[in-house]
């Protein structure tokens, strides 16, 4: 009988060994390790696994149920093709950042108790910090900064939470939470990650500056685990509900003003995770049903939509909307994996999301949710100008100056692969029901009013962008985000800081340096400590004075002792 292991432990151990494969050995290496990884993660029985005993506290590195199984399941499936996706990268370090970052995520969704969940957590804030730093360019450089200080923010807040949660409690296991200040504080961490509005401006700071595989992984395991790390403890929560409504509509509107292509999927990425939020917040079989279904599908449409961006980058070494087009003859492939991924992620009939998608907006409705409901809609309509924009402006405007070809076989069969199960998942969705949290699913997602609004929605917005197409195309322009804000604050901090904290600390730096030298020189000579000061002259060095002290110390040592002597006679009976 074979003991499965936690299935985070195979990539970050593995990604220790990486070095000592070269060449198609470490290809093979790599895919071998995704491979058992999933196997592994085929023998996995449900319950409690792994528990080790430290400082009275149970620490449980493998807790099965559907919720993390369906979590573990996509998590390595998708690992899988970013794994054969980067293939043909030759630096070390950008594959075990990878693994590493893959492990850590898989360590949060399978532990069972809050210490364990932080200390996969933070590995996996670092580890991908070296997936943007990795492009070595100034812009990355600082974009990996701003990352890991944003993040490391998000984990004093969720170890302050942990904290005062063990301390009210007792106990250190991942379940829900009620409403206190230490649940505050976890949400705070929790949220930072899930990119709740306000505290999200690293995702699309920092996403499009990653190398061209290393944002594919990015885009897979940061804001899921915040998903999934809400889901485990915040279901049935008003105010997750209607932050995902909130950011389902603000990231398709940053999305709708971008020119930069990763910049653009990046505030998506914000946009989608709010759906699966808002469904989270709802509470309901079927609302937390449909928001791990629109997980599940957003991490196939959504990766392939960095993979084919990244293939074009790669191609081109262009990023910007103004500077691409003509690309549909070029690269028919790639062209035709983001046709179906930008389809997915609208919600077409036929493909994922179009399944997931209906069954949130249904669960908004079946709980009595109207705004929810029509901020969902909306977010949906603004999702199918985004596509229609980028692979207008990416494949099928006129560009006779860019030159271009198919991405390297790697590349592009993951592209076909993801493709191919994003239509699969669309025509067949009981496969992606049979590894919901609660099952079995009761939704039937292809109802006739369900396909005519999704058709009336589609034409209504193609209607809109061809009449306004020129509101639609791509421009230089800067847009800011709330990070202006920050900036702003911390600037001022700065100039504070360098002005007049400062000049109070070099007064008080002044004033107790010149305190410490008079004591000293009091400690040295009492008696010429009043010469000293007096005029501040410098005195002539003396023997005799320099004894003088010595005997005083002494007879005022003596007169100390006597009293205290004496004191000590008094007392007694």
């Amino acid at each position: 009988m074979i003991n499965p292991i936690p299935p985070g432990l195979i990539f970050i151990l593995g990604a220790l060994l990486l070095p000592l494969f070269k060449g198609r050995f470490k290809q093979a290496y790599l895919f071998l390790l995704a491979l058992l990884g999933f196997i592994d993660l085929c023998l996995l029985k449900m319950g409690t696994h792994w528990v080790i005993r430290f400082l009275n506290y149970d620490l449980i590195l493998l807790k099965v149920d559907r919720l993390s199984l369906a979590m573990g399941i996509i998590f390595i499936v998708i690992g899988l093709f970013a794994i054969l996706y980067s293939l043909h990268v030759k630096e070390d370090g950008q594959h075990v950042a990878a693994l590493i970052y893959m492990g850590s995520s898989l360590g949060v969704v399978f532990s069972g108790d809050y210490f364990s969940l932080f200390f996969f957590w933070e590995i996996m804030a670092v580890a991908s910090t070296f997936l943007i730093w990795y492009r070595k360019e100034k812009l990355s450089l600082d974009a990996g900064f701003r990352y890991l200080f944003m993040h490391i923010l998000g984990g004093c807040a969720l170890l302050t939470g942990i904290i005062l949660h063990v301390v009210s409690t007792r106990s250190i296991a991942v379940q829900p939470l009620a409403s206190s200040l230490a649940s505050s504080f976890i949400l705070i961490g929790f949220g930072l990650n899930a990119a709740f509005l306000f505290i999200h401006t690293w995702l699309p700071d920092a996403y499009p500056e990653g190398t061209v595989t290393g944002s594919v992984f990015l885009s897979v395991f940061t804001t899921k685990t915040g998903v999934y790390a809400l889901a485990r403890c915040f279901s049935g929560n008003e105010f997750i509900a209607y932050m995902g409504g909130a950011m389902a509509i603000f990231g398709v509107v940053y999305a709708l003003l971008q020119n930069d292509v990763r910049r653009l999927i990046s505030y998506h990425i914000i946009s989608q995770v709010g759906y699966m939020v808002a469904g989270i917040g709802v509470g309901t079989v079927l609302s937390v049903n449909g928001g791990i279904a629109h997980l599940i599908n957003n991490l196939l449409y959504k990766t392939l939509l960095f993979m084919c961006m990244g293939s074009v980058i790669q191609m081109t070494g262009k990023r910007k909307l103004t500077e691409l087009g003509g690309l549909a003859g070029k690269m028919p492939l790639t062209c035709a994996t983001c046709v179906i991924a930008s389809l997915s992620i609208s919600g077409a009939p036929g493909f994922n999301g179009f399944v997931s998608k209906g069954m949130l907006i249904s669960s908004m409705a079946e709980a009595h949710q109207p705004l929810l409901e029509w901020m969902l809609r909306l977010a949906s309509v603004g999702t199918f100008l985004s596509f229609t924009k980028l692979c207008a402006f990416t494949f099928f405007s006129k560009n006779d100056r860019i030159e271009a070809k198919e991405a390297p076989f790697n590349m592009t069969l993951a592209m076909i692969i993801i493709a191919s199960l994003s239509i699969l998942v669309g025509i067949y969705p009981k496969i992606l029901f049979s590894i919901l949290p609660h099952a079995p699913a009761d939704y039937h997602a292809y109802t006739l009013s369900h396909i005519i609004g999704v058709f009336q929605l589609f034409l209504s917005a193609g209607l809109v962008f061809v009449l306004a197409k020129g509101v639609f195309a791509p421009h230089s322009w800067i847009i800011l985000d709330f990070d202006y804000f920050y900036r702003m604050v911390f600037q001022w901090m700065g100039g504070f800081i360098k002005g007049p904290l400062n000049d109070l600390r070099l007064r008080i730096q002044a004033r107790s340096l010149r305190a410490v030298n008079d004591l000293t020189h009091l400690s040295r000579n009492p008696f010429a400590f009043l010469e000293r000061t007096h005029g501040r002259k410098e005195i002539p060095y003396d023997e005799d004075l320099y004894r003088k002290p010595m005997g005083l110390g002494v007879l005022l040592a003596i007169l100390l002792l006597f009293l205290y002597g004496l004191i000590y006679l008094i007392k007694l009976p």
